[in-house]
């Protein structure tokens, strides 16, 4: 393995480190998460999906880091992102097993609160499926303009705060990457999977888990990106 890469794991693990050996900084983490969700949500994105984009990065270019990137701009949108994730998960959590009494499972809210079985797994399942239907797609398709308005303007985070040539973006961004894999592969076959177990997860764990997802998503993004360049 390149000194490189040992150094980022190492690094990473350094990160994390605290977390698991120390209960204190564990409880501390529960307990602001708890009473700060939307601010967790945030830096969570922030920090671990922004670190999936720089796996990706690694894959396709083989550097971790590169004039241009624009990791600061990148944290911010995610983070913001992030944000929008936990009103997602908030909204379709509750309002999916509604409508599930409303089309005659009345007992669709219980299941949620219960142990596992196979009918809150098909509650969660079927939250998933209306979040990543919905919601899903603009998400991802406001991360890929905001990632070309980066690179356009160099990563800079000046650059980044001037007004987004909204109009130009969507005429030039890759619909057929976008629908043909983004949409058809991976929400089907990885997100509503991912986010099934994401609701069968205690309220606490949700989004982390989901942050933890964005690291396999920018790993998805840059095979994405390498399949369309060949």
């Amino acid at each position: 393995m390149p000194k490189k890469d040992i150094l980022f794991f190492l690094t990473i693990l350094l990160f994390f480190h605290p977390f698991f050996a120390y209960p204190k900084v564990y409880q501390f983490y529960i307990q602001f998460n708890g009473e700060h969700g939307l601010i967790m949500a945030f830096l969570k994105f922030a920090v671990l999906a922004t670190l999936g984009e720089v796996i990706g990065l690694r894959i396709r270019k083989g550097v971790y880091i590169e004039k241009g990137f624009g990791i600061i701009p990148r944290a911010l949108v995610w983070g913001f992102l992030g944000l929008t994730i936990k009103v997602a998960f908030i909204i379709f959590a509750v309002g999916t097993p509604a409508f599930l009494v409303y089309l005659g499972f009345k007992d669709a809210p219980l299941f949620m609160q219960g142990d596992l079985s196979w009918a809150k797994v098909g509650v969660a399942f079927s939250i998933s499926v209306a979040m990543n239907l919905i919601y899903a797609p603009v998400m991802m398709t406001l991360h890929k303009i905001t990632d070309m308005h980066i690179i356009q303007n160099k990563g800079t985070l000046i650059g980044f705060l001037k007004p987004v040539k909204m109009r130009w973006i969507f005429g030039n961004l890759n619909w057929d990457l976008m629908w043909n894999f983004v949409f058809k592969k991976t929400i089907p076959f990885f997100w509503i999977p991912a986010h099934t177990i994401t609701f069968l997860l205690a309220p606490d764990f949700q989004v982390l888990f989901a942050a933890l997802l964005g690291i396999a998503l920018g790993t998805i993004l840059a095979v994405a990106e390498l399949f369309n360049e060949k």
